[in-house]
């Protein structure tokens, strides 16, 4: 089958471009291996709330969305995607299984047969398979293990006490569910983030787009390399948004601990680090704050007195943990990596991600979207992935428009859009 555009991804960023496209009139095909929001639906655990409240969660062309200060649940969201994807000419359950060069551009086989097109979006997203550290080979064999990916509810774990293994929002909130259901549990402490749920009287969310740091460019950043690598804000949206933070788990009886080291016999080690980590995170959360107070000073926004916010001081936390008493399942909250087997396109980096600047390959007609900071801070946010496909749709339709001498219109871009920054450093195509 011919196409103009095929995009391989049904999550919020193929469909965000797949609806900007369809308003441009401009003929494209989405594969997805799932359903629609597949990610959503089959690798996030039930209770799950977004993190980000319902306004910051627009998708081009969806129209004002209901409670915007408050936060969708899963099946909330799961739910909107579908209505959202109702015209979208999705292929659902087709697995992509190669792409590669073709005279016409791209041929793309899949399970359910073969496409071409002179251009290909992958909207894969940005966490794609689970991360889990080698020492998770060396833990005791009749210890449970999973990743957060696979987590669907407490009663589903073992009976017994869980080490969680990261901090992140993710490994934050299911050390809360955890400990709320009853269980015992230990949080194991790398490199994390602290943030309030709200600042001077208003949601976090609200001061960061306030501020600019949300739509930061990635061309503006020092080091973008550092930014896409910067830990995620440990905020929930559960209860109608609530503070997370170590502090708050530790008054609630969970047990925290420095870095996972690895496993000894049925012993969890971990490091002598918990301090450095929490003296890293509150050095963060100031700057942030800091920027939002100047923003409060600088422009008069009616704002209440800054909180008092003192560092986070916690005992070192055990350095062995016996996993043969009470401790049944580790649960790894250590976040994802991505892949690409099926892609047979020499754009990948030594470490198997996609190289490009700004969604723009080395290969000509081969994009990106939906990665973190791949044009702005919030490029993989719900929301904030619409402006990159606006920007990515323009040059879509303006390369299969006749030349006119005119620029191709495409709703929400603007009047003219340049392509997106190549860098020439990338590697040449084959």
């Amino acid at each position: 089958m011919r196409s103009g555009t095929v995009i391989i991804g049904a999550g919020q960023a193929g469909l965000a471009l797949s609806r900007v496209l369809e308003d441009a009139g401009h003929d494209h095909v989405v594969l997805e291996r799932g359903r629609v929001g597949e990610r959503w639906r089959s690798e996030r655990w039930e209770s799950l709330t977004l993190l980000t409240p319902n306004w910051l969660n627009v998708l081009p062309g969806a129209g004002p969305v209901p409670e915007p200060d408050g936060f969708a649940d899963r099946a909330g969201f799961i739910a909107h995607l579908e209505a959202y994807a109702a015209t979208a000419p999705v292929r659902e359950h087709t697995t992509v299984r190669r792409v590669r060069r073709s005279r016409g551009g791209y041929e793309i086989r899949t399970d359910r047969g073969r496409f071409e097109a002179p251009t290909v979006v992958i909207a894969t997203g940005d966490c794609d398979l689970p991360r889990i550290p080698a020492a998770a080979a060396a833990a005791p064999p009749e210890v449970h293990q999973l990743h957060a990916s696979a987590y669907r509810r407490p009663s589903a774990l073992p009976p017994g006490g869980v080490l969680v293994v990261g901090a992140g929002p993710s490994g934050q909130q299911l050390a809360a569910e955890l400990r709320r259901a009853g269980r015992h549990v230990v949080l194991a402490v790398g490199r994390h983030a602290r943030m309030p749920r709200r600042y001077r009287g208003r949601d976090i969310f609200a001061w960061l787009a306030a501020t600019g740091q949300l739509t930061a460019r990635a061309d503006e950043v020092h080091d973008v390399a550092a930014a896409r690598r910067a830990p995620s804000l440990p905020v929930s949206g559960a209860a109608g948004g609530e503070d997370l933070g170590l502090c708050a788990l530790a008054r609630d009886g969970v047990v925290i601990t420095g870095r996972l080291t690895g496993f000894s016999g049925r012993h969890a080690l971990f490091a002598d680090d918990l301090g450095d980590h929490l003296g890293d995170a509150d050095r963060r959360l100031r700057r942030v704050l800091g920027h939002i107070d100047a923003h409060i000073a600088r422009t008069g926004a009616a704002a209440p007195p800054a909180e008092d916010l003192p560092p986070v001081r916690l005992p070192a936390g055990p350095r062995r943990v016996d996993l043969g008493h009470g401790i049944a399942t580790v649960l790894w909250a250590t976040g994802y990596r991505r892949s690409y087997p099926w892609l047979d396109v020499p754009v990948l980096d030594a470490a198997g991600e996609i190289a490009h600047i700004e969604g723009v390959t080395a290969s000509p007609g081969l994009y990106a979207l939906g990665l973190r900071f791949q044009r702005r801070r919030n490029s993989h946010f719900i929301g904030g992935v619409g402006e990159d496909a606006a920007q990515l749709a323009a040059v879509l339709v303006r390369a299969r428009a006749p030349r006119s001498g005119r620029a191709a219109h495409v709703p929400g871009s603007g009047a003219a859009v340049a392509p997106p920054r190549r860098d020439p450093a990338l590697p040449a195509p084959r």
